[in-house]
């Protein structure tokens, strides 16, 4: 190998890619390139490290009291942390004969101490060290979109009148400023008068323009704050289907946000989706406008967009149009009698693509079950035609089972918790993830409260609902550091069973044990951390975890050419290092997580 060759492959290595150029011409006549044969332990807890070793060719083991840890090959580095700490738990054994440089201890720990970046690699933490190598990922292709700010973008000043003051003023008032809206000041509250309260209030209703403008103002105002994202900002315009933000700072109105300068700032087409949503009448027309979501998600993650808000935003559209869907099959004489829930990812507020349908109705007591039936066949195959699956479970508003007045949940919720076999845990699992997206949201409240307060003292029940966390094994420790499938899997792994599945319904029980009404896993987690359960490092780590499992399942979903259960299987062979760097270190938290459910509910004594 040239000694341009080797610069180029050291270069190309993160983190000695770095360093300058002249660092890296250095560091070369420092280095030795050495050769192993197979068998050779390198490092060992009685075999102390004397290099950083960076493999050319072959491959390397890792062990721990004989049990395989970790793969290395080429391109990958070990073992900084023997260096650095002075001792190791490991062996490093050569698997396969090995031709790779060495850079002597001494040269290595002053370039630790050189330079802040190479060292901030080998010393941060567990978060750091994921939040730096995810922003490396996107380094070449990440946008203003996730950094900026609402204080960045411009904001209208705000038109303040008294709630006393008449329209025709307030209007005059409002020419004056050039504002786009008056806010309304009545007493405590302050309310927005917009077009569409003119139009509606004032033209169409025939009203005085002499009259207090407080008569035809909207309250409860939809705000933001100054300091925060203006991703969040367009996940409110979504959730909401408003044209403008109230910006506030300590409490206190400082502008309005307009959605046409949000738009024009980040130029995506997520308003055009939720605004063709919100005027389809027809289920053609539906279909049309959620075309181009899976290239809103595709454009949202190549820009460096976290999953999770990924995911909160398609939640939104998705919740649009199951809204639809039911206003345009629900007659409105109907609508305040019932609730139309959503269960599983699209409950959690964490679906991504489209899945099965996971649905279900909870009718207000009195109502007539049979009123609704004929509505929800039509609801169901209105949604099969949008391209959301059936459930192969049959959770679906279709399904009786899943329609049930107040007092028909209670009953259910009854005997799901009375009853330990699968079905029963199973019912009760999907029902808290709820959430409402049409109708009477108190009705659903009103069963997760009945169902909170049956489960005092209930321990034997959780321990069994969460036993199933540990249904499947963390696929960590075999050939390149993963357990691979079987058959047709056999290069792969299961991402969902390995590592997601066991965070989601882990947190989902905990969330249960302790009342949090939140749905969204990692506002579970957080409302977990407030309580105490977890310490605020443990918490961060596994939302960062969490945050790892998703996106890289994000990223084979969308190279599937259709939508399918494929995307839950990993090639690891297909990863970057740093994406692999990434899934090891997190299902290791996923296992830490698991050990601290065994623990917190005795599950080594359920049988």
């Amino acid at each position: 190998m040239s000694l341009f060759d080797q610069k180029a492959l050291l270069m190309s290595i993160h983190p000695f890619d770095l360093l300058g150029e002249r660092m890296i011409e250095k560091l070369m006549t420092q280095m030795d390139i050495a050769y192993y044969p197979k068998e050779t332990v390198l490092i060992a807890p009685r075999v102390r490290a004397e290099s950083l070793y960076i493999i050319i060719k072959g491959f390397v083991n890792e062990t721990i009291e004989g049990e395989l840890q970790n793969v290395y090959g080429e391109r990958d580095s070990f073992d900084a942390n023997s260096l650095i700490y002075g001792n190791t738990q490991s062996t490093f054994s050569v698997a396969e004969d090995l031709i790779c440089y060495e850079l002597p201890k001494e040269s290595f720990l002053n370039l630790l101490q050189d330079v802040e970046s190479f060292q901030n690699y080998f010393m941060q933490d567990f978060i750091t060290k994921h939040q730096h190598l995810k922003e490396r990922q996107h380094q070449n292709e990440l946008t203003p979109f996730m950094v900026s700010r609402v204080d960045e973008i411009y904001l209208h000043a705000p038109c303040f009148v008294e709630g006393s003051l008449s329209i025709k003023a307030s209007l005059r008032q409002m020419s004056d400023q050039n504002a786009k809206v008056i806010l309304v000041r009545k007493g405590e509250e302050i309310g927005i008068v917009t077009d569409t309260n003119l139009r509606e209030k004032v033209l169409l209703a025939d009203k005085n323009s002499d009259d207090p403008i407080h008569e035809i103002a909207t309250y409860g105002l939809i705000t933001i704050e100054r300091s925060d994202f203006l991703f969040n900002a367009l996940l409110l315009f979504t959730k909401y289907g408003v044209k403008r933000l109230v910006v506030v700072e300590s409490n206190r109105i400082v502008g309005i946000l307009e959605q046409l300068d949000l738009l024009s700032h980040f130029a995506n087409h997520t308003h055009l989706i939720a605004a063709s949503v919100e005027r389809s009448t027809t289920i053609d027309e539906l279909q049309s406008a959620q075309r181009s979501l899976t290239h809103l998600v595709r454009s949202l993650t190549t820009k460096g967009v976290q999953v999770r808000y990924v995911s909160k935003l398609v939640s939104e559209l998705n919740a649009k149009v199951y809204r639809k869907v039911f206003e345009m099959v629900v007659p409105p004489s109907l609508h305040d009698g019932c609730a139309l829930i959503v269960m599983g990812s699209e409950g959690r507020g964490e679906q991504i693509l489209r899945t099965d349908q996971d649905n279900g109705l909870i009718l207000r007591d009195g109502e007539e079950e049979g009123a609704y039936a004929p509505y929800m066949e039509k609801f169901s195959a209105y949604l099969l035609q949008l391209g959301f699956p059936k459930c192969n479970g049959n959770v679906m508003v279709s399904n009786p089972y899943w329609r049930h007045t107040v007092a028909g949940y209670k009953k259910l919720i009854s005997g799901w918790i009375d009853t330990f076999n699968e079905e029963a845990l199973m019912g009760l699992s999907i029902f808290l993830d709820a959430q409402c997206v049409a109708g009477d949201a108190n009705l659903l409240t009103e069963c997760r409260d009945y169902l909170f307060e049956n489960f005092e003292g209930r321990s034997d029940v959780l321990a069994h609902l969460a036993k199933s966390a540990l249904a499947f094994e963390t696929p960590l420790s075999l050939i390149g550091g993963f357990v691979l499938g079987r058959a047709e899997h056999e290069s792969e792994f299961d991402i969902k069973k390995g590592g997601i599945f066991a965070v989601v319904h882990g947190i989902r029980i905990l969330a249960l044990e302790h009342k949090i009404g939140a749905t969204n896993t990692i506002e579970r987690i957080k409302e977990l951390n407030n309580l105490g359960l977890f310490d605020k490092q443990f918490a961060s780590e596994l939302i960062e975890a969490y945050d790892t499992l998703l996106s890289i399942r994000l990223r084979f979903i969308l190279e599937q050419k259709q939508e399918s259960d494929k995307g839950n299987y990993v090639n690891p062979k297909l990863l970057s290092k740093a994406e692999r760097d990434l899934l090891k270190d997190a299902f290791k938290i996923v296992n830490t997580f698991k050990k601290f459910l065994t623990y917190h509910f005795h599950l080594g004594m359920v049988v």
